[in-house]
């Protein structure tokens, strides 16, 4: 038989996936986390910090446009075309804004070792941390 499978084959195949169980294909879900409402959000990459610009160009030139993903293809193709000059400003702001964010974070593991009792020590020259019960 050219290409086709015998009936013993497809016995074969069928007593396998029988012994796999019912559950055989399906995962269960793990239980998430609940978000901190008071951690700081991560801060937009340098494409992100052009695109809140670029939305608002784009709207007033495209007033009757609706479409998300035509912004989105508009924007990728115009970052994509900028020189590393042009990029510089948007990259200044993102980096401002990662600096930010990580200051941000340290104020907020600090709260939270104040919180659950728990002594940290923080190198200043790096992110490492110690933590000490």
């Amino acid at each position: 038989m050219k290409g086709g499978r015998s009936k013993a084959d497809a016995v074969g195949t069928d007593s396998k996936l029988k012994s796999k169980g019912a559950r055989a294909g399906k995962r269960t879900a793990k239980p998430k986390a609940a978000k901190d409402p008071n951690k700081p959000k991560r801060p937009p990459s340098a494409f992100f910090v052009f695109m809140e610009e670029f939305r608002k160009q784009f709207k007033e030139a495209h007033p009757n446009n609706k479409s998300v993903a035509t912004v989105g293809k508009a924007a990728g193709e115009k970052w994509k075309s900028m020189s590393e000059d042009e990029k510089a400003p948007f990259v200044e702001r993102a980096e401002k804004r990662k600096s930010d964010y990580n200051k941000n974070m340290q104020d907020y593991n600090k709260q939270l070792v104040i919180f659950f009792g728990i002594i940290v020590v923080y190198n200043d020259n790096s992110d490492d941390r110690m933590i000490i019960y």
